[in-house]
């Protein structure tokens, strides 16, 4: 990671969070009238016009995240995939999904699988295997979805997380651990109780756990999630988790800035990572513009130049 971001002066990550009813015009080509025809009839039809309805759609997810990944990489370090995205469109979605993650990687760009993943040990070890890969069956290696570093929850205690760790570790990758996040309601949880809130506590699991793992790295492979809605906190978190990275969901529609990031910034280049999605990906929709991807480019430029300077 922190070789690409100075390679690319961006601490830019596109969030790619597809919705079937807003995609790119261009991805809808060649599938809509499937789409249109399913939903009616009843029986094995109805079942197989359903079944036919979410493998049109993955197909428009995916031309829809190839299509936007190719627009923005030049100004990115990562692409961020929400699973939840594609998952509900059950396994033509995940097959979109590893279809995406690899068209990213051909791009240059990291992958950041984001399912706020946690689990009691045993869970978490399948979960990882999952995203990372280093499962076994009977039949030989299980390749797993090749992502360089998830998102986990937390709140189940480090012997939840540890799995994710351990399997970040082995292929060089890593983890952000959920510490305060972007959603409006958040405070209820993560801020209190006042005295010693929720969000610093996992602050400072964060930082035992890179002591634990990498005390001689200069940007620890275990990092956070916090949002960029509420910038004003983003320095107490940094200083009690001064290695790890930071990744800032929240920049554009959910009122987060870019220039947020310098209050998170540590004493790496890669210490701060900005995500946008749909301020990047829905940018022709808010300026009006027929070229989806040069809107989106044009958006990604500009985030880029704000958050690394």
């Amino acid at each position: 990671m922190a070789a690409l971001v100075e390679e690319r002066r961006s601490r830019l990550v596109v969030g790619i969070d597809p919705d079937p009813h807003a995609l790119w015009p261009g991805a809808l080509t060649g599938v809509g009238a499937v789409l249109g025809a399913a939903g009616e009839g009843e029986g094995e039809h109805a079942a197989q016009q359903g079944e036919d309805a979410r493998a049109a759609a993955a197909a428009a997810v995916r031309a829809h995240c190839e299509a936007a990944i190719a627009a923005v990489a030049d100004h990115c370090v990562a692409a961020k995939f929400q699973l939840a995205c594609f998952e509900r469109l059950g396994p033509p979605g995940w097959q979109a999904l590893e279809a995406a993650v690899a068209f990213a990687k051909s791009a240059g760009l990291l992958v950041i699988a984001d399912g706020k993943r946690g689990d009691v040990p045993t869970t978490s070890r399948a979960y990882a295997q999952a995203l990372f890969g280093g499962g076994e069956g009977p039949f030989g290696v299980l390749p797993g979805l090749g992502a360089d570093a998830v998102t986990v929850n937390p709140l189940l205690g480090r012997d939840a997380l540890a799995p994710f760790l351990d399997a970040a570790e082995a292929v060089g990758g890593g983890c952000f651990v959920l510490v305060r996040t972007s959603n409006p309601g958040a405070g209820e949880i993560q801020d209190e109780p006042r005295g010693d809130p929720l969000r610093l506590r996992l602050a400072r699991l964060v930082d035992e756990l890179a002591n634990e793992r990498a005390p001689d790295a200069a940007l620890a492979p275990i990092g956070a999630v916090c949002g960029a809605t509420r910038p004003e906190l983003l320095g107490e978190l940094r200083r009690a988790m001064p290695r790890a990275p930071i990744l800032l969901p929240g920049v554009g529609a959910q009122g987060g800035s870019a220039s947020a990031v310098r209050s998170a910034l540590g004493a790496h280049p890669a210490s701060a990572l900005v995500t946008a999605a749909r301020s990047i990906v829905d940018a022709w929709r808010e300026e009006g513009s027929p070229d989806a991807a040069a809107a989106a480019a044009r958006a990604a430029q500009r985030l880029q130049r704000e958050s690394w300077t």
